[in-house]
């Protein structure tokens, strides 16, 4: 019986994990962030976008698809920056 019991705790915790991982994206934007196109560096873009699946794969620098996360207002006073993909 304590088997069952230590496999079900187990398993609602690691549940309950997953859970808060997964959903970075959204945690960002109740931090006060809002997405920012045309400013992530090469290789340093916040998720995915213009044809790949993941952070980090941007192939050039101010690419207008790729974007990243800054604070709230930020991005209106970036040059060559938009809130929208170009």
């Amino acid at each position: 019986m304590k088997t069952k019991t230590t496999l079900i705790s187990t398993a609602v915790t690691g549940l309950l994990a997953l859970g808060m991982l997964a959903s970075p994206a959204q945690a960002a934007d109740d931090a006060g962030k809002e997405k920012c196109f045309g400013v992530a560096k090469a290789g340093k873009n916040d998720c995915a976008a213009n044809g790949h699946a993941c952070a980090g794969q941007a192939k050039r620098d101010a690419d207008g698809k790729e974007w990243i996360y800054v604070p709230s207002g930020t991005c209106d006073r970036i040059v060559g920056a938009s809130k929208s993909a170009k």
